[in-house]
């Protein structure tokens, strides 16, 4: 089995500015991290700021790909700017804009359409959690996108695996916690088709920051991390991704 490639991708989310774009180009450029993809995703009006340095991603994405839908930006228009990857059924989006399953999985297929990598975004409430519930949540998820896409719409796809109840709360699951739901995403699409389970990346994604990287990487199924607040700090940021290039 080929050894699955690192990456870790940083969600400004509704933060940033042109000074950090800049302060970001130029401080990646000057990171040597041959072994891990780094990819960020700062608000869509910043993409086309970005003339060097990481990989960019949307942090969302219309479930339409033109009319009158007045705020919203599609998948295409994403691209033509420069994005290869878009963030896909954030907690954050399903919690504060009430997208449900099904929604997620159609923005999934949208953005495979335009030519994007969706990072798709799983996880669980603590309330879930501690009520033994969790494995059918996250299955919930997963089978509404393999329902729509089949297992073939993974091949050039991401999951991150995002327990809300460690997003922004500085708490963050053990590395046993972590790997036990990673290692049960992958054994789901083991039961789908064992070559999309061994070449499919999952990030951790729940308050990833220097001191907890390197634990957390070191798991067999944590393929690197979707990162909030420390990808808004240059030399955290670095720090993190230096974890997974090793």
């Amino acid at each position: 089995m080929a050894q699955r490639r690192k990456l870790v991708a940083g969600n400004w989310k509704l933060n940033g500015s042109l000074s950090l774009v800049s302060l970001f180009e130029k401080g990646l450029d000057n990171v040597n991290l041959p072994n891990v993809d780094v990819v960020i995703c700062p608000p869509a009006v910043y993409i086309p700021s970005f003339k060097s340095g990481p990989v960019l991603g949307g942090q969302n994405l219309a479930v339409n790909d033109c009319g009158a839908f007045t705020g919203e930006i599609s998948g295409e228009q994403l691209a033509s700017v420069g994005a290869k990857y878009v963030i896909v059924g954030h907690s954050e989006r399903r919690e504060l804009f009430f997208e449900d399953n099904q929604l997620v999985a159609a923005k999934f297929a949208r953005a495979q359409n335009a030519g994007l990598v969706p990072i798709l975004c799983v996880g669980e409430s603590l309330e879930t959690r501690k009520s033994g519930d969790l494995f059918a949540f996250i299955n919930a998820q997963l089978q509404a996108v393999l329902d729509l896409v089949g297992i073939s719409g993974f091949t050039n796809a991401i999951v991150a695996y995002e327990p809300i109840w460690a997003i922004g709360t500085g708490e963050t699951a053990t590395p046993a916690q972590a790997q036990e739901v990673h290692e049960f995403i992958r054994a789901w699409f083991a039961k789908h088709d064992q070559a999309c389970a061994e070449s499919v990346k999952i990030l951790y994604g729940g308050s990833v920051n220097a001191s907890t990287a390197p634990e957390l990487f070191a798991q067999p199924d944590i393929d690197g991390g979707l990162v909030g607040g420390a990808s808004l700090k240059l030399e955290e940021f670095i720090t993190i991704c230096t974890a997974a290039n090793k």
